[in-house]
């Protein structure tokens, strides 16, 4: 059981080349942290230095799974959206 009572939990991790970028795309993805929550399910999101960090819980593997899916595809639009004021700063 994870610290917060819910049966299951995992941790994303995404490392960059860059600390900004890091910080780029956690800040993008803070917003949703809350608004994708239900009854089952929960995250939250971190960083430090040029890693950020998804960590997902909840109650069934079900939900579980559905959250690893949800998060790992903002994590990508995060990517993405980040990625021009990236390439802007070399």
């Amino acid at each position: 059981m994870s610290a917060d009572g819910r049966d299951h939990e995992t941790v994303l991790a995404f490392s960059y080349r860059t600390e900004r970028r890091a910080r780029l795309v956690a800040a993008a993805l803070f917003p949703e942290v809350g608004e994708l929550d239900e009854s089952r399910s929960a995250a939250t999101v971190s960083r430090e230095d040029d890693t950020v960090r998804v960590r997902v819980v909840a109650d069934d593997l079900a939900a579980l799974r559905a959250g690893i899916t949800s998060w790992s595809r903002l994590v990508a639009v995060a990517e993405r959206v980040t990625a021009d004021r990236t390439a802007d700063s070399r």
